[in-house]
C-alpha cells in the first residue's frame, strides 16, 4: 500500500461528502484578479533613478564583487538566506496521482504561499518536467547558488529516495522531501504525547505501520532514531507484511525495514499492537482488529480523504484508543504544515548545511511540548471553536498556534548548532525567539521592550471582570509570563468553577477580591463618598457602586494602593467602562486624557493614531498637548517621533474652518520648542509619503514618513483606526488610555485572551513608569 494522499484539496475534490469547498469555488479563487497565488514583491524603493542606480547597475556591482571573494556574504546582501525552491515532477500530486509537472504547479505554489504564511520564509516553485531520476537530480543540483533550501514535493517513490539522497550529498544546502520527513515528524510529536497519556516507553513500544511508501518509510526510520527498537517496527504493503525472506514486491527500501515475524497479513501484525500507523486507503483497519490491539491502543489512521479506520468505529471498538487522522475535521490532524515552514526557518537561519535527523527529532519534541501548555483563545477560535487542552483529543498542535513559530525553528536551530551542521550559531536563543516572534505578528515586536520591562519590574493589576473566561486566562498567563500579581474581581465560586471546566487549575500567586465580601469596602465607600459627596452621591450610593460596580472597586483599589493597574472593558462598553473609572481615579495632574492607537503593519512599520478615545473636537491646545503626549509615548517604545497633524487640507489648500484651530496647534508647538518634528495641517498622503512631500511642499519640517498622526477628530480618528486593520494585514493595539494619573487600560468588547494580555502588560509598565 502506497503512502496516502496529503490533506487539503485532495479531500475537497475527490469526496463531496467532506468537501468544504466547491470545485468552482476552488478555481475561482485561482483565476480571479492576478491568476495564481503568488506575486514577487519588492524589498526596496525602486522609484528614483538614483534608487535604480544603487539597485542594479552601476551600484549592483559592489556586492557582487564582495561575494566574488567571500561567499558566505550572498547570505547578507541577498534574499538567499530566506529562499526556498520547492520542486516537484508531479509525479504524485496529492492523492490525485501522476498529473505531470504542469498540473502540480497549484499545490506548488499552494506550497510557497505556506512556507510564506507561517514562517515567513520566502520561495518560488520550480516544476520539472522530467520523471527521469537523473534529469531531475542534475537540474536541481546546479540551483545551489540561488537558493537557501530545497523542499521536495510530490515525487514518487521509490524515485524520490533517490533524488533526495543524491541531491543531499551533492548540495551543501538542506534537501528535505516534505512528503517523507514532514509526516514522518508530525506523526512522531503525536506518538510522543500519546505514549506519555498511556503511559508507553517508546522503547518497548510496537508499531505496524501500513503502507509502504515515502512517508511510511520514513516514520519507521525516524522512530528508530528516536529510540523505537527495529524488531518492534512491521511494516504492511498490499501484499502483506514486510518480512524477512519476502521476495514478491520488495525493493531495497522495502527490505532494510523487514522483520523477523510469523505474521503475514494486517491483521496478524495488529494483533497485540500498541501503535498503528496508517499511510494507505480508506477501510484498511476494521474495529476486529482495533480490538486485538494491546490496552490504550494508539491509532493514527492518516489516509486522506478518508481514514482507514474513522474515529467512531475506532472508538465504538476500543473507547480507550487515541486516534489521530489526517483531517481537520477530527481531533489530533497529522498536518505536515506543522513541521516544513518551520523546519526551514530554523535551518535557514543557522545556514545550515543539511537537515539532519538531531534537527527532525528535535521539531517532533518541540510540537509535543507546545501540546502540552494551555492553548490560546485565538487557536480555538481557528480550530471552529473547539475548547482545547491536553489529552486524548488534543496531543498535536493546531496549525494556527502562533507560538510555533517561536518555538520549532528554536529547537531545530539549536539542534543543528549542536550537531555541528549550523555555519552560523545563534548564541542567544532566547532573543531569536522573541525575533521570530514578531516576523509574523508586528505586535510582538511593538511589545518586545514592554515586555521585558515589566518581567523586570513586576507589578500588581487588577482584571476587573474576573469571572469572565478570557479574563481568566489572560491572568493566568499574565502570572506565568511573570508580569506580576493579577488580581480577578469576582465571586470565587464562580471562578473556580470556570477554572475547573476550562481544565486549568488557578496558579498560586494570583489573587481573588469579591467587591462583595471585601473587608475593605467601608474604606472604599468612605473614599468615593469624599469624591462624590458634592455630585449628588448619598454614602449609600457609593456603597452600592463599590459593591456591585467591579470597575468602581477595581479603580479604589487602584487609587488607594492596593494595586499598581487596571485593565477592564469585555462586558461594557468603552464609554461605560470609563465613567466608572473616572469616578475613582481623576486625569493626571496638568495632563491631558486621550487615546493612543498603535497600527502596525509589515510594509510601514508602527504608527501611532491620536485622539481615539476621547475628544469629539479638540481644540488647538488640547490637540497640541496630545501631540506632546503622543510623541512622548512613541519615544518610549523606541520610535523617534515625527508628528503630523491631519486635515483634509494640506497647508491651505482647501480652505476651511477645522485647520485653522491645527495651525493654532502647531503654533503652540513652536512657542514650547519641543524636542521632536511635527507640522500640519496636511492631507494622510502627504503625511506618510516623503516623496511625494518633498516634491510639493518642500518647506515642511519632517524629515520622513510621519509616524505620529494626530487626528481632527474622534470621528476621523476611529474611521481610520477600525477600517485599516480589515483592510490591510496590520494589527491595531488600543486604544491605550493615555493621561489618568493611575495606570487604567480599557479593551474593547470583542478583545480576545491576547489583547486582554496585552493590555494588562501595558498597564503594568505604564506603572512602572510612575
Amino acid at each position: 500500500m502506497d503512502d496516502a494522499p496529503k490533506a487539503g484539496i485532495a479531500g475537497s475534490l475527490a469526496d463531496g461528502r467532506t468537501a468544504r469547498v466547491t470545485p468552482e469555488e476552488a478555481l475561482a479563487l485561482h483565476a480571479e484578479g492576478r491568476p495564481g497565488k503568488l506575486e514577487i514583491r519588492l524589498t526596496k524603493p525602486l522609484i528614483t533613478a538614483r534608487d535604480l542606480s544603487l539597485a542594479y547597475s552601476p551600484g549592483v556591482a559592489e556586492p557582487c564583487l564582495h561575494i566574488h571573494r567571500d561567499p558566505s556574504l550572498a547570505y547578507d546582501y541577498t534574499a538567499k538566506g530566506n529562499f526556498v525552491a520547492v520542486v516537484s515532477n508531479g509525479t504524485a500530486v496529492l492523492g490525485l496521482g501522476n498529473l505531470g509537472a504542469l498540473a502540480s504547479k497549484p499545490v506548488m505554489e499552494g506550497k510557497v504561499a505556506l512556507f510564506k504564511r507561517f514562517a515567513d520564509v520566502d520561495g518560488i516553485d520550480l516544476c520539472l518536467d522530467t520523471e527521469d531520476a537523473d534529469e531531475f537530480v542534475n537540474a536541481v543540483r546546479f540551483l545551489g547558488p540561488s537558493f537557501g533550501g530545497i523542499n521536495l514535493e510530490d515525487i514518487k517513490a521509490p524515485e524520490c529516495f533517490v533524488i533526495e539522497q543524491r541531491l543531499r550529498e551533492l548540495m551543501d544546502i538542506p534537501v528535505f522531501h516534505d512528503d517523507q520527513h514532514g509526516t514522518a515528524i508530525v506523526a512522531a510529536a503525536g506518538l510522543i504525547n500519546a505514549a506519555h497519556l498511556t503511559g508507553r516507553d517508546l522503547a518497548a513500544t510496537r508499531l505496524v505501520i501500513n503502507g509502504a511508501g515515502a512517508a511510511s518509510i520514513a516514520c519507521a526510520e525516524l522512530m528508530r532514531a528516536m529510540g523505537m527498537r527495529p524488531e518492534n517496527i512491521i511494516m504492511c504493503d498490499t501484499k502483506g507484511v514486510l518480512y524477512r525472506g519476502r521476495t514478491e514486491g520488495m525493493n531495497q527500501w522495502k527490505s532494510a525495514h523487514a522483520v523477523e515475524t510469523r505474521a503475514r497479513t494486517l491483521s496478524q501484525a495488529l494483533e497485540g499492537a500498541d501503535v498503528f500507523f496508517g499511510l494507505s486507503v480508506k477501510g484498511a483497519v476494521t474495529q476486529e482488529m482495533v480490538r486485538a490491539m494491546a490496552d490504550k491502543p494508539i491509532i493514527f489512521a492518516m489516509a486522506n480523504p478518508d481514514p482507514e479506520i474513522t474515529p467512531e468505529e475506532a472508538k465504538a471498538a476500543r473507547p480507550d484508543c487515541i486516534v489521530a487522522t489526517g483531517r481537520s475535521d477530527y481531533p489530533n490532524q497529522v498536518n505536515n504544515v506543522l513541521g516544513f515552514p518551520f523546519i526551514f526557518r530554523g535551518a535557514l537561519d543557522v545556514r545550515a548545511s543539511t537537515i539532519n535527523d538531531q534537527m527532525k527529532i528535535a521539531a517532533a519534541r518541540s510540537l509535543a511540548l507546545l501540546a502540552r501548555e494551555d492553548v490560546p483563545e485565538e487557536v480555538g477560535s481557528a480550530g471552529a471553536g473547539k475548547s482545547l487542552r491536553f489529552g486524548p483529543e488534543y496531543i498535536i498542535p493546531n496549525a494556527f498556534d502562533p507560538r510555533l513559530i517561536s518555538r520549532v525553528p528554536v529547537a531545530v536551530a539549536k539542534a543543528a548548532i549542536d550537531s555541528g551542521v549550523a555555519r552560523r550559531p545563534i548564541t542567544d536563543l532566547n532573543r531569536y525567539a522573541r525575533n521570530l516572534a514578531g516576523r509574523l505578528d508586528p505586535t510582538a515586536n511593538a511589545l518586545e521592550l514592554i515586555t521585558e520591562r515589566v518581567r523586570a519590574n513586576p507589578k500588581t493589576v487588577v482584571f476587573a471582570e474576573g469571572e469572565e473566561e478570557k479574563v481568566i486566562r489572560a491572568a493566568i498567563a499574565f502570572h506565568q509570563a511573570g508580569y506580576g500579581t493579577p488580581v480577578l474581581v469576582g465571586r470565587e465560586d464562580r471562578i473556580h468553577a470556570t477554572t475547573r471546566a476550562l481544565g486549568l487549575p488557578l496558579p498560586e500567586g494570583i489573587q481573588i477580591r469579591n467587591a462583595r465580601n471585601s473587608d475593605s469596602n467601608r474604606r472604599f465607600a468612605e473614599y468615593l463618598y469624599g469624591r462624590q459627596q458634592r455630585h449628588g452621591f448619598l454614602f449609600r450610593d457609593c456603597q452600592r457602586l463599590v459593591n456591585q460596580d467591579r470597575n468602581v472597586f477595581a479603580a479604589c483599589m487602584v487609587a488607594l494602593g492596593d494595586a499598581d493597574a487596571i485593565v477592564t472593558g469585555v462586558t461594557r462598553s468603552y464609554a461605560v467602562a470609563l465613567e466608572g473609572i473616572l469616578s475613582a481615579i481623576d486625569p493626571a495632574p496638568g495632563g491631558t486624557m486621550f487615546g493612543l492607537t498603535l497600527l502596525l503593519a509589515r510594509v510601514s512599520g508602527t504608527v501611532f493614531v491620536a485622539d481615539t478615545a476621547i475628544h469629539e473636537r479638540p481644540d488647538a491646545q488640547t490637540l497640541a498637548e496630545i501631540a506632546i503626549a503622543s510623541a512622548a509615548a512613541a519615544r518610549r517604545l523606541g520610535h523617534e517621533p515625527r508628528v503630523a497633524f491631519l486635515s483634509f487640507s494640506t497647508f491651505g489648500d482647501p480652505k476651511g474652518s477645522i485647520p485653522g484651530s491645527i495651525r493654532d496647534a502647531v503654533k503652540l508647538l513652536d512657542q514650547r520648542e519641543v524636542d521632536f518634528e511635527y507640522d500640519g495641517e496636511m492631507s494622510a498622503d502627504v503625511a506618510l509619503d516623503p516623496a511625494l512631500r518633498a516634491h510639493l511642499y518642500p518647506f515642511c519640517r519632517l524629515t520622513g514618513a510621519a509616524n505620529v498622526l494626530v487626528m481632527p477628530g474622534l470621528h476621523a480618528a476611529h474611521i481610520l483606526t477600525k477600517a485599516v486593520p480589515r483592510l490591510t494585514s496590520g494589527t491595531a493595539i488600543g486604544p491605550l488610555l493615555m493621561g489618568l494619573a493611575k495606570p487604567v487600560q480599557i479593551v474593547p468588547v470583542d478583545a480576545g485572551v491576547g489583547q486582554v494580555l496585552d493590555m494588562a502588560c501595558l498597564a503594568a509598565h505604564a506603572a512602572i513608569a510612575r
